[in-house]
């Protein structure tokens, strides 16, 4: 197997830039593009009050935000799509927004929430974060592995109430790999690319990591 190309049932990881890759796909191939391009806000060089970020080597990945052609063929390949970070892109406007309330216990430390821009008309929703004890930290009771990361279950979210079963899901930024997580466990078709080749080993083996046991169990 490729060292670039990880294929694991309905799964398939790719170190790849999406946009040549995008290129390759017939109208509407994908269900759903849900993705989390970087906002071009180049917070990975401004670490000084972001503690998230602090913790991560930069690498510049949020300099740039994305081109006009990758917009293009992003809603080109795919049926419907969730964007995270919507309010920082010039998308259509849409009454359709998805908003991750984190339930932050340290005001002014973290942002509050994140906005998702979505293709759907009138049904803005409101996912609440669920925190353990003091601090930063998701249900999953794990280190990030990406400045961005969100959490599986945000993901688990997302794909029950707005996918279904069998469906055909593009992520052309895959970061920390969550979204991987939450397809295998739904049972839905994910194709994810990730440029970065660091980020793109580190999700592979999060995922890994985290879906072994339920294979040793179908075994």
């Amino acid at each position: 197997m490729n060292l670039n190309k990880k294929s694991m049932a309905n799964i398939k990881l790719i170190n790849e830039n999406c946009l040549v890759e995008l290129k390759k796909y017939n109208d509407n191939y994908f269900d759903f593009a849900i993705v989390d391009p970087p906002y071009g806000i180049n917070v990975d060089n401004n670490k000084k009050d972001n503690l998230v970020m602090s913790k991560h080597k930069s690498k510049n990945w949020d300099k740039y935000p994305p081109t006009q052609e990758y917009w293009k063929e992003l809603f080109r390949v795919s049926k419907n799509q969730i964007v995270w970070g919507g309010n920082y892109f010039p998308l259509p406007l849409k009454k359709g927004w998805i908003c991750w309330d984190k339930v932050n216990p340290l005001k002014g430390k973290f942002s509050d929430f994140e906005l998702a821009w979505t293709s759907f008309l009138n049904c803005d929703r409101i996912y609440k974060q669920e925190w353990i004890g003091f601090g930063r930290k998701f249900r999953e009771k794990e280190s990030s592995i990406h400045p961005t990361q969100k959490p599986i279950d945000l993901y688990r979210w997302i794909i029950d109430n707005f996918t279904n079963e069998g469906d055909k899901i593009l992520d052309t930024h895959l970061g920390s790999g969550s979204i991987a997580i939450a397809c295998h466990y739904l049972n839905r078709n994910l194709m994810a690319y990730e440029i970065d080749k660091d980020y793109y080993e580190k999700a592979c083996k999060r995922y890994k990591e985290k879906t072994m046991q339920q294979t040793m169990f179908k075994t």
